[in-house]
């Protein structure tokens, strides 16, 4: 049996800076992969292509489940690192979760120290629990993985309270630590020197609060993971707008197809490149 979790372990443990490309449909799973050996199952795509909903905390764990389940029955050989907020309020919802997720051939875990009502790391109004309350349930997930690679996250607001998160997520068993929504270069260096050697995660998330950073500067910097939100989701919105605005404006005709335009053809060829994986 493959040890999807070893792998991903290896990768953040290697030099430079391992990206996972946030998806949030079998489709967009399909194009990411076609640049990249590493995908991150989105909460906030999932809601939003799910659902329709914001990030919010509507998310039903049995859905992460099943499309995790299904992006590793299509793309065996990429690194699936997943989210799953808070682990759906309960410890026992969590540890059950991270064992499904186990089973199903997901590499790894997000869980985050958010309080209910939560949102999305980079907006503002989260809470977060008390520090001891999401170690207890941290602790819960760990013993439950048997070679899941799990990222302790924190949404901390204040400095000081980011940083002593930071060190007491980084004295656990947790594999990655990661401080969402980092506001600056600065921050991630004193965070990188808070957790000493434990591998560190960065999230970019397109108009969020964190830096655009490139992976060679981000390398620079001592961060072992990039995740990318919603790099697909965001360029689908951008795009099918666009494409409702000129089809509106054209009385309904279609354009003519450029020459690098998706047509049935091509977007048939994709689609058989997941049925052959």
């Amino acid at each position: 049996m493959t040890q999807y979790g070893t792998l991903l372990r290896q990768a953040v443990n290697e030099p430079g800076t391992t990206p996972l490309i946030g998806v949030h449909d079998m489709h967009s799973a399909a194009v990411a992969t076609q640049f990249y050996d590493g995908l991150f199952l989105s909460g906030f795509g999932l809601a939003a292509s799910h659902y329709g909903l914001p990030d919010i905390g509507y998310i039903a764990w049995p859905d992460v489940i099943s499309f995790a389940q299904r992006i590793r029955g299509a793309f065996s050989g990429v690194h699936l690192l997943v989210d799953i907020d808070d682990g759906y309020v309960d410890t026992h919802v969590a540890t059950h979760v991270v064992r499904q997720l186990e089973a199903v051939g997901t590499s790894g875990v997000i869980l985050e120290d958010q309080a209910r009502p939560r949102r999305c790391g980079h907006v503002d109004g989260k809470k977060v629990l008390p520090l001891e309350e999401y170690l207890d349930k941290l602790q819960a997930v760990l013993e439950a993985r048997r070679d899941l690679v799990v990222v302790a996250r924190t949404d901390a607001t204040d400095e000081q309270e980011i940083l002593r998160r930071a060190k007491a997520l980084a004295a656990t068993e947790a594999d990655v630590v990661l401080v969402d929504g980092v506001r600056s270069v600065e921050a991630i260096r004193a965070i990188r020197e808070t957790i000493g050697d434990k591998p560190l995660l960065f999230n970019q998330i397109g108009g969020g609060k964190s830096p655009r950073l490139s992976l060679g500067e981000l390398g620079e910097l001592g961060v072992n993971v990039a995740i990318y939100s919603t790099p697909c989701l965001f360029a689908a919105q951008d795009a099918m707008q666009r494409a409702m605005s000129e089809l509106r404006a054209a009385d309904g005709r279609l354009p003519e197809p450029r020459p690098d335009a998706t047509t049935v053809a091509s977007c048939l060829a994709l689609l058989e490149r997941t049925t052959a994986a």
